[in-house]
């Protein structure tokens, strides 16, 4: 049981008078004000008094709504009223997930320095949000209230330069001390409304809001003191009264005073009492004098807040000169101090049966007699110092749960949640409940620390007392086992799966990760607290079982499974820990059809084994020795999709025929029965015999009747040596994915008859969860931004001599199984340096070990100018953040869906449902025509902006094309809808409206609408309408060099080029049909592609995000593509290598990257097709909106700050891109360090080193010229001064020559005829000689050997 001291009852007495006097009024006031005046610049040489204080708060909260807002918790004696200023974002809200923090000030009127302080903290966390990283993470964690004034009435009686303060202005208007007014511990005292309506107001605003951690600031020495503030002896002074959490608080007041330069010296040198000195800045209030009734005492034993009392200055109202000296001493205190409400522990306690919040939980830490309660979201948080605690949880009619060993760190919180069961009868004081504890750890603000989470079993026992007779203790509740056995065909099963999903939606949740060959849903059920997301620092399990379709019995251990966990879930401990602390997915069948044409008695047969194709699933993965030809299945790829989509950590795959684990490798290079050794052979031994204490499995005999020769020795074998098995899922798991699997044989009988299913069930229950907990051990973490805490997706996490690692999620947890022992751990990400530490795994518990990795910026400091962001950047920075890590961009498509019943469109009706797009959507779109097709029909090109009619140079462009082949008109239908799905969610979705407001984005639906009307629906390799209609596949027709060109280009071709010539694009995309595959450039030939990296990683990104393509196993029959292509993703050469494409045009005259995608098999499949695609592609089409938004992006501007038009930015000594009006560029590169350099005509040429993040927008660089000061190489003075001494000796060599020959003879004369004739040649070669200017070096100095003249004069030309 655990103790929960009732509250006094004159406690209940005020409370009672306080409900009464006050009426229903639970919610902070925000009345009528004056008008804000204008925000003027803080002079810090000033006091505000009421007026002026309410103007400038009104007028900071007008300025800031988005993270501020003004109310007022009560008034004063005078009707003055009480201002609260919430900083926060979303001020406004009431969500849980961050610790409320309050600071109070000018408590006592004539101590004035605290009510300016607070003001001007006020200004510095709204004026510096988005600014300084620090502040932005404190306003974006932490519910802030600051209350610069509880005494108004007080501080408009005091004087300025009154050091020593009077009580008339000390006290409020009736003359009390607000410090003296609230109830006391040990008096019993209660409040009078009347007397002091501030100290009600304030009572009443702590038991609403149940801060976490506070401070009460005051003035007259320069100290912090902390609780108790009095004791019951009433002492004056010297006694030192200590609270529960006494180490606590002096940790607190000490982070205040050792972050004040004056406070941690201990000596104040106060006027009225020199000789007083206080150690390391802090004491204990009542060993400094008695305070009966004080704030702070009130806050720690009635209001679930700890709060300590600060003097700021020995001079209570000192001068106005000495405000700005004030604020510098405290504002890093005053930062520090709120940064340690985010220390200790910190979760929710909920009802287990409905995952309904529990209010007013008590929440208990053994050995420190203070109990917390949890708020109306069942949150709570207690503050601790690092160290290990066991933690209680309970709650009246519920069975409390406690935890052991729960490891707090310094720095950060630890999460730790509870889940309570109902319980039927109580005992008189109390009732005893058996835990299973397993705390998830959240450290993401940590350094490379260590720390570990418990799994231990423990009771909570009732305290003893001598009044009461001893409790009734409920004997612990026996799990409920499933009470049906029998086979389930596809019918039973998926009314099975539904009826479990709806009966319980709390923990329950049925999916379809796709279809069987003959259409049957293959259904997955994820049980968890959380089941439909993946929660950070929670694991993800998963079993499969009838992978072969005539090995039942795992199919029916799963039902069993399924039943076992919902029904004891809140009521069995070992459950509801596995349940709270584990997202565990549960796939009853692989194979529907197989087992639908099994048949039960089957020994050893194989009847049902293959799905319809007649091809075992377990060998139809990709192999790491031996390629395969057989089709990827549909079954397959389903699963491939499935594993890649969630980060699972560990899984098993449950078959039949024999009784052992089988672990990897399944196989081995040389294709021989021996034993394969994979890099964690150790691990997979060890989760291996987790299962295998199955005590008829461990004895190794499985099936001495079938096989008497088997042995397996402790129930388990390495897979290939017992045989070999190419193609196998536990190998792919393991390869491919962060994912370790196993495949447990579960009987000699592959299909037993239904009367033996019990016996099963009873002989694996146990192994079954026993497995399941193996997932808990090893290591797991966070790896993140040390700047801003941000997790790293895709980090690497190593362990020295184990040659597997495994990368992070996309908020950067990870799971990494490991047998005990100590590790060195390295933690790794582009643009980060490594990070590695020792971390010891522990055979009962896991150990978390997070990272905070640095970024890298290649050792360059900044240099040069630097630009500035406003918030608004700093939001659009965040939001492409948030779309590119975890479910951000999953949570855009699912918030976008728009109602359309697809169809395909002829050109009549595609214009007509452009033109309906501009009428109805007029401020964000434009529609012109780019040129007609031979047979005029119009080339329409939409553009979709904020401001579609004006030239935006400072955001990206991106280019959207389809239909450049009329027979594969599905790219022209995806271009559709998701023009419509744009412009119908701008304004609407926060995250649409910003991208479009971002970006101009151009879609061109259509480049050959000749040949798309004379194309044919459901015909999938049909050529018929490809070409255009003079028999011109439009994709060859792209040449710029005249001397590659036969004929004059088609008008569709010339449409497209002028489009792709218009310098602008960063980015297209053009999607094509009869693969799936996404292509990057080249399509002609070429030996090495510059910047191929870049190339390939944009290509990726959208293949990632398809379902399917990024599986690289598209079976396009059709068209010969039947192997394996990595990740979907492939040079453009390399599929189909031809001269004259669009997309090379685009990268070698737009200078704009292209790639191409195609979206299936199919050339034009039939309409019902269309939704299906439009799903698969709906994402990746969004994620090029925020991929273009990536790389490095600047301006080109000289020292005076005029942009550069057309200088050229040279990427890793080869691509060029252009600045464009107004100096602008943007260039989309992979992840990684990049070097740039900058070259203009008349310029000294400019070098910079930028790093890329995955998940982050693109960096804004300046890049400022100097003029160049050489000719021909050399320093300008130098060739000056040359000059002028060669004229000089020119002169005097000209006159000489006058001179002598003027004393020729006639003779000589015909000689001097003759030079003077052949002057004019002389010259010309002098003028050739001479024309080494800077202009035609630059033209010449990154020009590619094979590019042609005219390419050159299109360099020239920009």
């Amino acid at each position: 049981m655990v103790h929960i001291a009732e509250p006094p009852a004159s406690l209940f007495a005020f409370l009672l008078l306080l409900v009464v006097s006050l009426g229903d009024a639970r919610h902070p006031r925000t009345p009528s004000v004056p008008p804000s005046t204008e925000e003027t610049v803080e002079t810090y040489n000033a006091y505000y008094n009421y007026v002026n204080l309410t103007g400038r708060l009104r007028s900071l909260a007008q300025k800031y709504p988005r993270i501020a807002n003004l109310s007022s918790v009560g008034r004063s004696v005078e009707g003055r009223e009480l201002w609260v200023m919430r900083i926060t974002e979303d001020p406004r809200g009431d969500a849980p997930g961050k610790p409320k923090f309050k600071y109070v000030g000018n408590m006592h009127g004539d101590e004035t320095v605290s009510r300016q302080v607070l003001v001007y903290l006020v200004e510095d966390l709204l004026t510096k949000y988005g600014e300084e990283p620090r502040i932005t993470a404190l306003v974006d964690t932490t519910d802030i209230y600051i209350m610069p004034s509880m005494n108004p009435d007080g501080f408009e009686r005091a004087a300025e330069g009154d050091c020593g303060g009077s009580s008339r202005a000390r006290n409020n208007a009736r003359n009390a001390d607000l410090n003296r007014s609230f109830p006391d511990q040990y008096d019993g005292t209660s409040v009078n409304p009347d007397t002091v309506p501030e100290v009600t107001a304030v009572i009443k605003w702590i038991q609403e809001m149940k801060f976490v951690l506070s401070g009460n600031l005051h003035g007259g020495t320069v100290v912090a003191s902390y609780p108790f503030d009095d004791s019951a002896l009433h002492q004056q002074q010297g006694h030192y009264s200590k609270a529960e959490d006494d180490k606590l608080f002096r940790y607190l007041a000490s982070v205040y005073s050792q972050n004040h330069p004056g406070m941690k010296t201990g000596v104040p040198n106060c006027d009225d009492s020199p000789d007083e000195t206080f150690e390391n800045g802090i004491i204990n209030g009542a060993q400094w004098y008695d305070v009966p009734g004080g704030m702070q005492d009130y806050n720690y034993l009635h209001g679930n807040c700890l709060e300590i009392t600060m003097e700021l200055s020995c001079c209570k109202y000192p001068p106005a000169s000495e405000l700005r000296k004030e604020w510098n001493l405290n504002r890093e205190s005053l930062l520090a101090y709120i940064e340690k409400v985010h220390i200790g522990v910190r979760g929710y306690v909920k009802n287990a049966v409905d995952g309904a919040a529990l209010f007013n939980a008590s929440i208990v830490v053994t050995s420190i007699h203070h109990n917390l309660t949890t708020g109306k979201y069942g949150e709570y948080y207690r503050l601790l110092l690092p160290g290990t605690y066991n933690i209680t949880a309970a709650a009246p009619g519920y069975a409390p749960m406690t935890v052991l060993g729960v490891a707090v760190v310094e720095g950060t919180a630890t999460e730790l949640n509870f889940t309570l069961a109902p319980v039927a009868n109580e005992g008189p004081r109390g009732v005893t409940a058996t835990t299973h504890a397993m705390p998830s750890t959240d450290g993401r603000n940590l350094s490379t620390t260590t720390n570990s989470s418990d799994s231990t079993r423990t009771q909570v026992v009732p305290e003893a007392t001598s009044n009461s007779s001893p409790p009734v203790l409920s004997p612990e509740p026996q799990p409920v086992q499933p009470q049906e056995f029998r086979h389930h065909g596809y019918s039973d099963m998926q009314l099975f799966l539904r009826k479990y999903s709806s009966e319980f939606p709390s923990i329950a949740h049925l999916y379809s990760i796709g279809h069987s060959v003959e259409n049957r849903e293959l259904f997955v059920m994820a049980i968890s607290d959380n089941p439909a997301v993946h929660e950070h620092g929670e694991p993800e399990f998963k079993y499969i079982a009838n992978m072969h379709g005539n090995e039942v019995v795992g199919r029916e251990l799963l039902l069993n499974l399924i039943e076992y966990l919902c029904r004891n879930y809140g009521t069995d401990t070992e459950v509801t820990q596995l349940v709270n602390n584990t997202r565990i997915h549960i796939m009853p069948s692989m194979n529907p059809d197989g087992y639908e044409v099994a048949t039960e008695g089957d020994v050893k047969g194989y009847k049902g084994r293959n799905n319809s194709n007649k091809l075992d699933l377990n060998r139809n993965f990709p192999d790491q020795y031996f390629t395969s030809n057989e089709t990827r299945q549909p079954e397959t790829i389903a699963v491939m999709n499935w594993v890649k989509s969630i980060p699972f950590t560990l899984s098993a795959n449950l078959h039949g025929g024999s009784l052992v684990v089988n672990y990897p490798f399944d196989d081995d290079k040389e294709g021989l029965s021996q034993y394969s050794r994979s890099p964690d052979d150790e691990v997979f031994q060890q989760v291996s015999r987790a299962y295998s204490q199955n005590p008829l499995m461990h004895n190794g005999h499985p099936c001495e009747d079938l096989y008497p020769m088997e042995y397996f020795e402790d129930g388990i074998t390495n897979g290939a040596n017992w045989y070999n098995v190419p193609g196998g899922m536990q190998d792919w798991n393991y390869l491919n994915t962060n994912c370790f699997e196993v495949t447990i044989e579960l009987g000699c009988v592959k299909y037993p008859p239904s009367k033996d299913l019990p016996k099963y069930w009873e002989q694996n229950r146990r192994a079954l969860l026993q497995f399941i907990h193996q997932v808990h051990s090893g290591i797991k973490g966070t790896v993140s931004d040390i700047v801003d805490g941000t997790g790293i997706p895709n980090a690497t996490i190593s362990v020295k001599d184990i040659h597997h690692n495994i990368t992070t999620a996309g908020t950067g947890d990870y799971w990494r199984l490991l047998v005990p022992g100590t590790y060195y751990i390295t933690a790794s990400a582009h643009g980060y340096f490594p990070l590695s530490t020792h971390a010891s795994a522990s055979k009962d518990h896991v150990e978390l070990v997070n990272f905070r990795l640095t970024r890298d910026t290649n050792g360059q400091s900044p240099e040069g100018p630097q630009p500035t962001q406003n918030p608004s950047e700093k939001a659009f920075q965040s939001l492409i953040k948030d779309l590119s890590l975890g479910q951000g961009l999953e949570q855009l498509v699912s918030s976008t869906d728009t109602e359309n019943s697809f169809r395909y469109r002829r050109y009549s009706e595609l214009s007509g449902f452009l033109r309906a797009l501009t009428l109805n959507f007029p401020k964000i779109t434009s529609l012109r025509s780019l040129g007609q097709s031979v047979e005029f029909r119009t080339i329409w090109g939409l553009e979709i902006s904020n401001k579609p009619a004006e030239a935006e140079p400072s955001e990206p462009k991106i280019r959207f094309v389809a239909g450049i082949h009329g027979n594969a008109p599905v790219g022209t239908e995806m271009l559709l809808e998701f023009a419509a799905l744009l412009c119908i969610n701008y304004g609407k979705n926060p995250a649409i409206t910003r991208l479009i407001n971002e970006t101009r984005i151009v879609i061109v639906p259509s480049i050959n609408p000749d040949g798309r009307e004379q194309a044919v629906e459901k015909q999938c390799t049909s050529l018929q309408g490809s070409t255009n209609i003079h028999g011109k596949d439009l994709d060859t027709d792209f040449f710029g060099n005249a001397s590659q060109r036969v004929v004059d280009p088609q008008p569709e071709s010339r449409a497209m080029m002028d489009l792709i010539l218009d310098r602008g694009y960063t980015l297209s995309v053009a999607l094509d049909g009869g693969s799936l595959v996404a292509t990057y450039p080249y399509d002609k030939p070429v030996q090495s592609v510059e910047n191929e990296g870049t190339l390939k990683y944009l290509a990726s990104v959208y293949a990632d995000n398809h379902p399917k393509m990024h599986l690289g196993d598209t079976g396009c029959s059709n068209n010969g593509q039947m192997g394996n292509i990595p990740g979907g993703v492939m040079r453009a050469a390399e599929r189909q290598s031809h001269m004259g494409s669009m997309k090379d045009f685009s990268m070698d005259f737009g200078h704009c990257p292209e790639i191409t995608v195609y979206s299936g098999c199919c050339l034009f499949p039939a309409a019902e097709q269309l939704p299906t695609l439009w799903a698969e592609n709906k994402k990746a089409l969004l994620s090029m909106l925020v991929e273009v938004h990536k790389g490095v992006r600047g301006v080109v501007r000289d020292k005076s700050g005029k942009p550069i038009v057309g200088a050229i930015i040279v990427l890793n000594g080869g691509v060029r891109v252009f600045t464009a009006e107004g100096g602008y560029f943007h260039a989309l590169l992979a992840p990684g360090n990049h070097n740039i350099e900058a070259v203009a005509d008349g310029y000294q040429q400019q070098h910079k080193e930028v790093v890329v993040y995955s998940h982050e927008a693109a960096r804004f660089i300046i890049i400022e010229f100097d003029m160049d000061n050489s000719i021909l190489g050399l320093p300008r003075e130098f060739v000056v001064a040359g000059a002028a001494a060669s004229m000089t000796a020119l002169v005097v060599t000209a006159c000489i020559i006058w001179c002598v020959c003027a004393a020729k003879s006639n003779r000589q004369k015909d000689g001097f005829h003759r030079l003077r004739q052949h002057r004019e040649d002389y010259d010309d070669e002098i003028r050739l000689t001479s024309m080494g200017s800077k202009k035609s070096l630059l033209a010449h100095e990154f020009q590619d050997e094979s590019e042609s003249d005219e390419d050159t004069l299109y360099a020239n030309k920009i």
